[in-house]
């Protein structure tokens, strides 16, 4: 990492922070006023062009009504971060795509549906979709 460049943990949480306010609604402007910033810090928060203190984090947090933690998961995992005795990597997975409009509608309407078994019968449905466009692809 360079002056110039983020670090891709503080892109991660930066996405993060956006989706999670999408999620709920809530403009830029609403947020700022909750944390006593501009909406213009919000967006440099968002983008990573500025780092989030801890206590701000935790503020965010309180604000957007989700644990800390969840600004880091799935986060990217540094090539130099000690990997010690842990299990082997999972799967690799798109973070940029929680951030797209077309997921933040997707989780949203997924939320509303009620039926546990309805919710099942909609995962194996897309499921299926991708797996077709997989095979149609190759």
């Amino acid at each position: 990492m360079d002056d110039k460049n983020p670090d891709p943990i503080d892109v991660h949480v930066g996405k993060r922070v956006r989706m999670q306010r999408m999620v709920l609604k809530m403009s830029q402007e609403a947020l700022g006023d909750k944390l006593g910033v501009t909406f213009q810090q919000i967006q440099k928060y968002e983008k990573a062009t500025n780092r989030i203190s801890a206590s701000k984090l935790y503020q965010i947090a309180s604000a957007l009504n989700v644990q800390v933690a969840f600004f880091y998961q799935d986060a990217p995992i540094a090539a130099n971060e000690a990997r010690g005795l842990s299990e082997a990597d999972g799967p690799a997975y798109e973070t940029d795509f929680y951030s797209t409009p077309e997921s933040l509608k997707l989780n949203l309407a997924f939320k509303r549906i009620g039926s546990p078994s309805l919710r099942r019968r909609t995962v194996d449905l897309v499921k299926a979709m991708a797996d077709e466009f997989e095979e149609t692809s190759e």
